[in-house]
């Protein structure tokens, strides 16, 4: 690995054959991995320090755009923070529109340049959670009800916005007969209400349930096991 010194406002590197490169502090400041992380249209920007020449002094000031957009937009509640992230949700809840961030930081009065995101679509590039799942015990079956994730967005009556309102959504239930221990996918489908019958008397099963965007061919993780013993 080359030895890497700040002196005088320069990153200087010495080579074993003893040529010396300088590089400028306003480039070894700037953030690194700048990037969105999204989750059920929770928009995060996510960054790390500069490879160099950084400290815990170092604060950052973040912007935004839409694509197609001249001016950059100061995100006030991210403009010089300590914080290697910043939530971007509200500024991107169009979720059609794609949008860029990027990110500066200022260390013992030395600015950096700006680190920009590769453009960032929220419908296309968030990641949706398992459904949550209620189960109960009627008469030998399970009856299931699925509950999709929740997502930040509010209708004028203030109710939660429902992800069904952005995607085609189709939800597949799985059973595990824990003497088995087989599994069965019990169902698929755009219903919320599943009831799982012939089930064997005295035995453990345990259900678990996961949804699939058709127009992205993409599936959520599974959601984490829920079990039950029949009477």
């Amino acid at each position: 690995m080359t030895p890497k010194r700040c002196f005088l406002g320069f990153l200087i590197s010495f080579f074993p054959t003893g040529v010396v490169e300088t590089q400028s502090v306003h480039e070894c400041l700037k953030p690194q991995r700048v990037h969105f992380q999204s989750r059920n249209f929770h928009n995060i920007l996510h960054w790390q320090p500069g490879r160099a020449c950084t400290s815990t002094s170092g604060i950052y000031f973040v912007q935004y755009k839409t694509y197609g957009q001249r001016q950059w937009k100061n995100k006030e509640d991210c403009w010089g923070i300590l914080e290697f992230f910043c939530d971007l949700t509200n500024e991107t809840s169009d979720i059609q529109e794609p949008y860029y961030g990027r990110v500066r930081t200022t260390s013992a009065g030395i600015h950096s340049g700006w680190t920009m995101t590769q453009r960032f679509t929220p419908w296309w590039e968030t990641k949706i959670d398992p459904p949550v799942m209620n189960i109960t015990q009627v008469n030998g079956s399970l009856l299931v009800i699925l509950h999709a994730p929740n997502l930040p967005y509010r209708d004028q009556k203030g109710k939660n916005v429902s992800i069904e309102n952005y995607y085609e959504l189709v939800y597949r239930v799985f059973i595990i007969n824990n003497s088995l221990e087989k599994e069965q996918k019990v169902y698929e489908g755009a219903g919320r209400v599943v009831e799982i019958g012939a089930l064997a008397p005295h035995s453990g099963y345990c259900v678990v349930a996961e949804m699939y965007q058709p127009m992205l061919d993409r599936r959520s993780q599974r959601s984490e096991e829920r079990c039950v013993e029949l009477p």
